[in-house]
């Protein structure tokens, strides 16, 4: 009796020893699901990131046209009548909610 529990014992160990780690392989702190999650989160990130980046140009581009060395006129006219609230009497306005 005791010799065949000693057999059953070492197999018994390494398959809990096997489901142990095949668990923590898929849901640990570094497993395949958390792998995905941080992958999926990389994903949305860079667009965020892209995005950003095409706004900061599209603004680079406006200030260039508000420098003292190339002033371009309509640029310093529309940030005018914008900050100042003001339209010439032959303008359309169109009110954005």
């Amino acid at each position: 009796m005791r010799r065949s529990l000693r057999r059953a014992v070492t197999p018994c160990l390494g398959f809990c020893a096997l489901l142990y780690f095949g668990y923590h392989t898929v849901q640990g702190d570094r497993g395949v699901i958390a792998y995905l999650r941080l992958s999926a989160n990389l994903e949305r990130t860079e667009m965020a990131l892209q995005e950003s980046n095409e706004i900061r140009q599209v603004l680079a581009r406006r200030v260039v046209l508000l420098r003292p060395e190339n002033l371009d006129r309509d640029m310093l006219d529309e940030q005018a009548r914008q900050i100042l609230g003001l339209a010439h009497p032959d303008d359309v306005v169109i009110y954005n909610r």
